[in-house]
Order: structure tokens, then sequence, then C-alpha cells
């Protein structure tokens, strides 16, 4: 098949790990007989920089005509000043909410041989395989904002049919997989969160009876992500508690690096990034870990160009370098020698 491919590489690590998502991609066009074009689009500080906007025109037309977006990181130390009028995740927002990107899925799976990277027991780590789905374009982060000298607001909103839309996807999901779909709201305090809780008990028992549904509280949940992780499936939850849970689940995995992402919309248009940001401690070391990435790049294989085969080869390329012990500093054994980026993004190649 062809297909055109936007870069958005962003700031930071991002242009060092979409580089290997790239080179995967690359290989997976070559192995498998399709014509993959990538273009390149300023997203984040970068296009600041250039332009004077997070998101310029330029880009906003690429992301509308490729058939799939690749995103590395926003932002940094140069563009952190929370009172400037125009910021790097300005762009990003702006990107979800243009191409209707309501649905965030979060993949997190736990890899035995890489037990000793995370701060959990092995035990409590065991059979982990969850799918954390969040609702990308309402909440506080979209809400209207007002600030004075000694006041500032964040307004919550959310319709019943921004919470329909990503309810039926996550329930949908859940249909695939083990069929158990965890809502994860505030409703004991928050009126979004009562909305939240009876449109999706409605929908769950209306059109998806033969998923199990169950109710947590988000600080209840962040707790079970830490005591009981295996028994979560899929979990659908709204921006900001998907935002902050995901954040920490990636401590079950072991590392940021490892976590892909995918946001998508009613079309197959989706966008394609790690959970991790762009890391400007150690940009430009070549040292930062490329599988999130890569893993992304999977997804948007799956998702977005609906090529199965593809997308499970890279993941079992992905986890073959890693049972290879071609390991990032981040999730490398104490005095082992780490892989560089570039080494790593080789070695997934090497197996496609």
């Amino acid at each position: 098949m062809k297909a055109t491919i936007a870069v958005l590489a962003g700031d930071g690590i991002g242009p060092e790990v979409t580089a290997q998502g790239v080179s995967v991609l690359q290989a997976v066009a070559s192995k498998f007989g399709h014509s993959f074009e990538f273009r390149e689009g300023l997203i984040g500080g970068c296009a600041i920089d250039k332009t004077g906007k997070p998101l310029p025109p330029e880009t906003k037309a690429l992301c509308t005509s490729a058939d799939a977006i690749l995103l590395g990181a926003v932002g940094g130390p140069k563009w952190d000043d929370p009172n400037a009028p125009v910021r790097p995740e300005q762009g990003l927002f702006e990107v979800r909410k243009d191409l209707g990107l309501f649905a965030n899925l979060r993949p997190v799976a736990t890899q035995p041989k890489l037990a000793y990277a995370s701060t959990l027991r092995p035990d409590v780590l065991a059979g982990v395989d969850m799918l954390v789905v969040r609702e990308l374009t309402g909440g506080l982060y979209y809400g209207e904002k007002k600030k004075n000298a000694d006041s500032a607001s964040d307004l919550c909103v959310y319709t019943g049919d921004e919470i329909r839309r990503v309810v039926r996807r996550a329930a949908a999901l859940a249909q695939g997989r083990r069929k158990k779909l965890t809502s994860v709201d505030k409703a004991n305090a928050l009126e979004t969160s009562r909305l939240w809780r009876r449109i999706t008990t409605e929908i769950v028992a209306k059109e998806f009876p033969d998923v199990a549904l169950e109710h947590v509280l988000v600080d209840a949940c962040a707790m079970y992500l830490m005591r009981r992780p295996a028994s979560f499936d899929v979990i659908v939850t709204e921006n900001m508690f998907g935002d902050i849970l995901t954040d920490e689940a990636s401590v079950l995995a072991g590392s940021m690096g490892l976590l892909p992402s995918a946001s998508l919309g009613e079309s197959k248009v989706g966008l394609y990034e790690p959970i991790h940001g762009s890391a400007p401690d150690i940009a430009g070391k070549g040292i930062a870990n490329p599988y999130a990435t890569i893993l992304s790049a999977a997804m948007l294989l799956r998702h977005s160009l609906g090529l199965e085969k593809e997308a499970a080869a890279v993941e079992k390329a992905v986890g073959d370098a890693i049972d290879r012990d071609v390991l990032t500093a981040d999730i490398a054994p104490a005095g082992a020698k780490a892989a560089t980026t570039v080494e790593a993004g080789q070695a997934v190649v090497a197996e496609i």
C-alpha cells in the first residue's frame, strides 16, 4: 500500500527517537512491499522559534493531508515560562482538537526480563497487560481559563456526546480483549464525574452487555495500579485523570521509554507518540530510549493503515531486541553497557 506519514519530531529527544521510528517504518515498507512517504513538519518549541506559532499553518495542512502522524515530543526549559502567552504544548492540544482525536490509547504491558527495572515486586508485575483509553479533547485542559492577580480558574466541562464516543471506543476495545472495562472518575466530588458514570453505565448495559463494567474512583485506581495492576484490562477515563494515571503506570513497565500511544478520532488518521516528554537533560546525547516511539509506529501501522501483520512484526522485533539485551540506559541493569538510541533502533530493524 501507499501512505503519507507526517513526521513531527518536535523538541528535545524528539528528533532522535522519531528518526528511529522512521527507520523501522522504512524497514517494514521494504520487507512487506509498501510505499511510505515521510513529510516533516514543525511543532512545539522549535516551531515557535522559527514561526512564532506552536502549530504553523503549514504543519496543520500537512497533518490534514497525511494518512497518519508520528510525533516525538514538545517543550523544554527554553519555553518553560508558565505565564508565556505562546507555549509548545499548545501545538499538541491544537492538532488533537483540529483532527478530532478524542481517544488516546496507551497500552501498558510488562516484560518478565525487565522486572528489575520497575520498583515493584516481580509478583505484582506478573501478567500486567492493560489498555488505558484517555479522553483527549475535553475537560480541564480545554475548558475556559481565567486569572487575575489573586485567583485563577480552569473550567472542567464534558458533554454527553464527548463521554459516549470515548466510552464506546473503550468498550469496543474491551470486547476484543478480556471483556472487562474499568471506568475511572471522581463521582463522589465532581458533577462531571457523576455525568460520566451515569452515561458509561447506560452505554455498557445497552450496547455492550458482554463487557463487565466496574467504576473506580481515581484515587483508589492510583493505589490499585501499584497493588494489583494485573486486575485491569481496559481503563477509560477523562483527560486529566488519564494523563496522570498513565504516567504512574509507566512504573509497571520500568520506564516511560517503553510506552507508546495512539490518539484516534472517527477517521483513520491518527497521531502516534511516546508518552514521555522531550527529556531536555539527555537531548543530543544519543542515549534516549526509542522503543516507545517504535511501538507507537506499530500502533500507526495497526490503527491508521490497517496493517496488523506488520504491526505485530514490529512489536515482536522490539521484544526480541530486548531479549537480546539491547537495552538503553533507562532500562539497562546497573553496571551493564547500555545501548545507544541508534543501536536500539538498528536492532529492531535487523529483527524485522
